[in-house]
């Protein structure tokens, strides 16, 4: 390394010249739209995992799976930013190389992504730009104007009261740009275009009596906003205002269709409906959280798909996002009574954005990976051999009905799964069977006999069930299992199947203590 420099000063000089490029090309991509540098990288990462990673990120990191992705993104940029500025400080076209090689990764991530866009690669050449600039002021501008010292050595005009200005600098320019960036997506389009749900929806009462378990902390029967899960492959959340947005219907219908929020609102396919639905991520694993029930309000998509006119040879209902995921599933799931939607509310309130904020597509009983397109862009008529879906090359199954399962999520009277005192324990959970419905919920202690809970009120085919067993429990340690049958007769399987390729199976089963009462 040159001496000329203090010793922290080229990964330094590295770091801030990356952080600045990276915040240069989100403020260009803020000027002329596209995507900037990580999110097209991020993006490209998300398309080109192996399903076992897939899988691995959601199990790990949950809905904070895209969080960790960024966040990774921004980890290894930042370690490779200084490894180029200790290069660049023995030789500066080294170090001009560097930065060239991770420009041309961010181009190949624009040019095979989901949605490649000519817009994406103004903000790349952009952040190459100011990050090389940058470079060249921090390394080699110092290097340049070294003197010799009185023993002869190089010494470069960077001392540590330069190396704090330079370096400070160097910060507030990023953060700045940074701000800046921001600062140019203008206000929020979701704020300022979201809209009342009409009072003239066709409205279902409250929550159904009884549906609720009375039991502390129970899972309540529609899941709150702010506590559905999320899972897509959108690493930024659409900004779309409800006032420009449209969606085209097309493919093998009689007519093309363009539908506009007010279409869906104000009436041109009939009355707004209310559906409770229960949605569930093909990831969700035996007793897990990916799944949530709702008060959905939309438009049957039955309705506009009657007014398109769907030919005869249609047999794929394919929806593709803003964000280029696509998902399809068979046309005969519109028509055959199930009531799939063109969601424009939640719970009584606009779509959240991280929802599909203006518009996305619930369809009950099928796995959200095939059916739950959220920032609806387009619909498609088509076949199953002309169009695939986002993750049906990626391994998973085409088709995708959701399996009869059940949770346990309450032992005990303290709202959580134990520990628990002796005595009558109440033990509590949900059980689901989209568009089939639960008939019976069975649980077993230890390798005891199956007994039957009380199941609370039906709220619907398409939504989960909760049920109640009050166990009167003795000390020690104990196994909880939990079985569903639905009103077909069929009983869930016990041996566990994993998630992939089209849904996990098994009993969920917990371990319990007991303390003396």
């Amino acid at each position: 390394m040159d001496r000329s420099l203090p010793r922290l000063w080229p990964p330094a000089a590295g770091l801030f010249s990356g952080a600045l490029g990276l915040a240069a090309g989100e403020l260009w991509s803020s000027v002329i739209g596209g995507a900037g540098p990580v999110i097209v990288v991020g993006n490209r990462v998300v398309d080109g995992v192996p399903r076992g990673v897939k899988t691995w990120a959601i199990d790990t990191f949950g809905t904070n799976d895209k969080v960790a992705l960024i966040t990774g993104v921004l980890v290894i940029t930042a370690v490779y930013s200084a490894l180029v500025g200790i290069r660049a400080a023995k030789k500066f076209a080294n170090g001009a190389v560097g930065i060239g090689i991770f420009a041309l990764v961010g181009v190949f991530a624009a040019t095979t992504g989901r949605d490649p866009s000519a817009k994406d690669f103004g903000p790349l050449v952009f952040a190459f730009v100011v990050a090389l600039v940058a470079l060249w002021f921090l390394i080699a501008r110092p290097q340049q104007r070294a003197v010799p010292s009185a023993d002869g050595k190089s010494n470069a005009l960077v001392n540590r009261r330069q190396f704090l200005v330079l370096g400070g600098g160097a910060a507030a320019a990023t953060a700045v740009t940074a701000v800046g960036a921001r600062a140019l997506t203008g206000p929020d389009p979701v704020k300022q275009s979201a809209q009342p749900i009409p009072k003239t929806v066709m409205k279902l009462p409250s929550t159904p009596a009884g549906a609720q378990i009375d039991v502390p902390n129970m899972t309540p029967f529609l899941t709150p906003n702010d506590r559905y899960y999320r899972i897509d492959t959108a690493l930024v959340v659409p900004r779309l205002n409800a006032n420009t947005w449209k969606m085209k219907v097309g493919g093998l219908v009689k007519q093309e269709l363009e539908v506009t929020y007010a279409d869906l609102r104000d009436g041109r396919f009939g009355d707004l409906v209310e559906h409770d639905c229960t949605l569930m991520c093909v990831s969700n694993e035996v007793g897990g959280g990916l799944i949530g029930n709702a008060r959905w309000t939309g438009i049957p998509l039955r309705k506009v798909l009657e007014v398109a006119g769907v030919q005869e040879r249609a047999e794929q209902i394919f929806a593709r996002s803003t964000d280029g995921f696509t998902a399809g599933f068979p046309t005969k799931l519109a028509f055959d009574g199930r009531e799939a939607l063109i969601a424009i509310g939640m719970n009584g309130e606009p779509l959240p954005a991280k929802h599909g904020y203006p518009a996305r597509l619930v369809v009950p009983g099928i796995y959200g990976y095939v059916s739950a397109v959220k920032w609806l862009e387009r619909i498609t008529l088509t076949t199953f051999a002309d169009d695939e879906g986002y993750w049906i090359p990626r391994g998973w199954a085409t088709l995708a009905p959701i399996k009869t399962s059940s949770r346990i999520d309450v032992i005990g009277s303290n709202g959580r799964i134990g520990p628990a005192p002796a005595g009558a324990t109440p033990i509590a959970g949900v059980a689901w069977a989209q568009h089939t419905g639960i008939a019976k919920v069975e649980v077993q202690i230890d390798d005891g006999q199956w007994v039957e809970a009380t199941l609370a009120a039906d709220g619907g085919l398409d939504t989960w069930r909760q049920w109640k067993y009050v166990w009167d429990a003795k000390t020690g340690d104990h196994q909880v299992a939990v079985r569903a049958t639905d009103k077909t007769g069929f009983t869930q399987r016990a041996e566990r199947v994993d998630v992939a390729p089209d849904g996990a199976e098994g009993y969920h089963t917990v371990l319990v203590s007991i303390n003396k009462a």
